[in-house]
């Protein structure tokens, strides 16, 4: 197993945001967890990658336990993140904000090889990395996030939302791109309200309500769940 979260709590400040979470996601598989707007979600993401403090329970990745790590140890420790609003250095041009994500590694000859691997699969950042990377679009600026966190080498990467505020043929060409990520060995946990798509590609998925896991399962098993496909899929 390389993420497990043991009956987690989190929130911001006094207020309680998760309650008893728990999931697990091998490596290898891509999982996804949806729900609702204000379901919990995000704040579940940052738990792990320990930008919000767990007030109780435990996270443990690839054999280690991370709640209460600094960030950028956890970071270091092989978990990626693209945050919802993809947070890019706009001032500088595209290649350095992917080298910036590669300097984690110390290993030029791993950075070169990992440009050249994104590049390949987000052909429009090669063809425009000179450029400043808040003259890109929206869909542009999210090739850009995810290819900034796969510089790192991640064993597990953590996606925030990745489909909001793109036009459907970039959410359709970013989650396409996703099964190659997890063929080069990179687990994805993925956070997304586009249930039908997150779960269509995932090995299994957790459902989020209220800050509380109420349904997990397969990707195929909730969606033939008639309580999510009224919930979330209005059928």
């Amino acid at each position: 197993m390389l993420l497990e979260v043991k009956n987690l709590d989190s929130g911001y400040g006094d207020v309680q945001v998760l309650t008893n979470v728990s999931i697990k996601v091998d490596a290898g598989e891509i999982v996804s967890i949806v729900g609702a707007n204000g379901a919990g979600k995000s704040t579940l993401i940052r738990a792990i990658m320990g930008t919000l403090p767990a007030k109780a329970g435990e996270i443990h990745f690839d054999g280690r336990r991370i709640d209460g790590v600094e960030p950028h140890m956890i970071a270091r420790a092989g978990i990626a993140q693209v945050m919802e609003g993809r947070r890019l250095f706009g001032h500088m041009p595209v290649e350095d904000n992917l080298l910036i994500g590669g300097d984690i590694l110390r290993d030029k000859a791993r950075q070169r090889e990992n440009l050249e691997w994104i590049y390949g699969m987000f052909p429009r950042l090669k063809e425009r990395r000179h450029q400043l990377a808040r003259s890109f679009s929206g869909g542009e600026q999210q090739m850009l996030a995810i290819g900034r966190a796969l510089m790192t080498s991640p064993k597990l990467l953590l996606l925030d939302e990745p489909s909001i505020g793109l036009a459907p043929i970039m959410v359709k060409f970013i989650f396409d791109k996703l099964p190659a990520v997890r063929d080069r060995g990179i687990t994805i946990l993925l956070v997304e309200q586009d249930v039908h798509r997150s779960l269509n590609m995932s090995s299994r998925g957790y459902v989020l309500e209220h800050g509380e896991i109420v349904l997990s399962g397969t990707g195929q098993e909730l969606l033939g769940n008639e309580r999510l496909r009224a919930a979330y899929l209005g059928i």
